[in-house]
This record gives structure tokens, sequence and C-alpha cells, in this order.
């Protein structure tokens, strides 16, 4: 049977990943791919596959409730994997009111567009809630995330996802929604916007710009390929237990300074410079307030109950994104000058 899928920011770094899986792999789905394409939204991540005949792009916000709920009249989505959300710490930090309304009322306008348009008839039927792990606080320099962490947010951020994983869970509990939520470690790889750590350090040290690090650069995340996440989220759209959470970690658990000195050693090799000459465009700034210490997600209950594994470790990812940032160019270019969005006007015009 024909289904109806919609994912929300597909534009954007995760997102355009998991479009263009499903695209490829389910030809009976018809994609909806919903983006308001603010600065993170990119159509050009998505060039290859814009003319699939199972692919539709749609532009609107999701905190616009009436243009959410008539959009599902019109289509009678099946699922809905929901990845739109404004995502940077250091952004929520200046404009917490704007995390507050996309992450929360946007998620709770695409819940209630869900429990009308479905009418309780939730057969074959599912809301997929992407999180972040993020929304447990922080660790110590021992233990791991797993899906039973009391949850500690300590930025706006952090606390609007939360807000928004306390909602979808709410309408699975009081309406019986068909949910599921995944919670996410750090996502690097090709498409990032230049805001987040991996991709802004590549650009910078190719133009030898110096290297911001927060603090003395202790803190400690872990990294996921977005292409291991996009098919993680494949697997638990298909096969993950409704009501239940899964977390998805890279097993790769990094020093913010630790990782930046190997990206330099890479960057060096690939731009034929001497060994450790990029590495002197460290430069210690005033640590970020409210900085978590450590990330890490124990990722056992996906691995056991889906059988998801990463299929890279992080030194050969990291090596793979470098080599797709310094062969995209123009897509770098296009996205720091805020060019790509003659994208958008060339293929859908100005509306």
């Amino acid at each position: 049977m024909k289904k109806n899928i919609l994912i929300t920011g597909g534009a954007g770094f995760i997102g355009s990943h998991v479009v263009r899986l499903f695209i490829n792999k389910y030809p009976e789905y018809q994609i909806f791919n919903l983006d308001k394409l603010t600065y993170a939204g990119n159509l050009e991540n998505l060039s290859d596959i814009d003319k699939s005949e199972n692919y539709t792009f749609v532009k609107g916000d999701i905190t616009d409730g009436n243009f959410v709920f008539e959009l599902f009249q019109k289509h009678n989505f099946h699922g809905v994997i929901h990845l739109a959300a404004e995502s940077h710490v250091d952004r929520s930090i200046s404009n917490p009111m704007e995390f507050i309304i996309t992450n929360i009322v946007g998620t709770v306008n695409l819940l209630n567009a869900c429990k009308t348009t479905w009418k309780e008839n939730f057969e074959d039927k599912l809301f997929y809630h992407i999180s972040t792990d993020e929304v447990y606080g922080s660790l110590g320099e021992t233990g791991m995330f797993t899906e039973k962490t009391a949850y500690d947010p300590h930025s706006p951020y952090s606390a609007s996802k939360a807000g928004s994983d306390h909602m979808v869970r709410a309408y699975h509990d009081t309406y019986g929604l068909p949910v599921v939520i995944t919670n996410c470690s750090n996502n690097y790889g090709p498409n990032q916007f230049p805001e987040k750590l991996i991709p802004l350090f590549i650009n910078n040290i190719k133009n030898k710009k110096p290297l911001p690090v927060y603090g003395q650069g202790v803190n400690v995340r872990d990294w996921l390929y977005v292409e291991d996440h996009a098919a993680a989220i494949d697997l638990v759209f298909h096969k993950g237990k409704t009501g239940e959470t899964y977390n998805i970690g890279g097993n790769n658990e990094w020093k913010n300074i630790e990782l930046i000195k190997k990206l330099c050693s890479i960057m060096d090799k690939k731009l034929g410079r001497n060994e450790g000459e990029s590495a002197e465009l460290i430069t210690y700034v005033k640590d970020r307030a409210g900085h978590d210490l450590r990330y890490a997600i124990d990722s056992s209950k996906i691995k056991k109950e889906l059988g998801w594994e990463p299929s890279l470790n992080f030194e050969q990812g990291l090596e793979k994104t470098v080599d797709w940032y310094l062969n995209n160019n123009q897509w770098l270019n296009n996205v720091v000058s805020g060019a790509y969005e003659t994208y958008y006007k060339k293929q859908y015009g100005n509306s």
C-alpha cells in the first residue's frame, strides 16, 4: 500500500540524510519534506533526489497550527518522522523563546494534527520524535546515559527538547497516540551547517582562521556519523516498539581538544601542510554558560532489540567527513555566504 510519510526538517543536516535514505529505499512511500528553510535548512542538500517521483517538498512552519492541520487533512499521513528543531546551544542562550516556540509548540501542533486526523484509528500509524542526549544533563568521568536516566537539562535548548519529549509521551499516555522517541549523541558528517564544531573548524582550518575552543577543551562528547543515525531512524520507524525510547550513540567519546587536534592533523595531511601547523590556530575562549562536562550514550537497547550497529569508527568517519567538505567547496561557500537560498528561489519561486 502506498504510504504518505511526513519528515519535518528534511532540508536540514540529519533530515536530508533521512529523506534521501527513505526516497531511495522505499519507492512505495510518498515522502513529504516539510521545512521552514531557516538558516540551517538547505535544499541543495537534496539536489540529487529532488526530482524523484516519490518526493514532495513543502515549505512551511510547524509553529503555524492551522497550516499543519490543513497539511494533514490534505495528505492523510500514515507516519511522521519529526526532526524539525532549533538545535544550537549558543543560539538558545541568546534567544530562548525561539527554541520554546519551535521545539515545544511546534511539536504539540504536530501531535494535535496526528490525534485529530487519525481519530483514534491508530493502526499502522506512528509519530516518531527525534531528540537529543542533552536532555539527560551532564555526566561525571564515568557512567553512560540509558533510556532510564532522569532528565536534567541545563541549557534552554536541552530544556526545550526535554519539554517536547514529555509532551510526546503525554500524548501517548493520555490519548493512546502511537509514538516512539530516540535520543541521539552529537552527529557529524556531510551537509552539516558550519556553526557546529566539526564543519566550523574544517572551514576555519582551510582558511587559516582561529579555532575557538571553550574553556580548556576538556568537555567530552559521543560522536555519531550521520548516515549511521539515519540507518537507526529507519530501523526504529519500521521495527521500534510503540511507546518506547531508544538511545542512539556512536560509542566514540572524545574530549573536544583531542578531537580538534585530530582534525588539525588530518587537515594538515590533506592540505599538504606541515604537521602541527593547523594546531597553532587553536585559541582558548571563555567557557560557554552551563556547559555540560560529558555526554555518553549506552546504545545497548537498540543494538539488542533492533540489531543496529554503527558502521564507522570515529577516525574513519572524520576522514570521510573532511574529504566531503574539501571536495564540496561550492556547497560550503554557498552556505557560508547565504547563496544557497537562491537554490530555493530557482526551484520553487519566492513563496
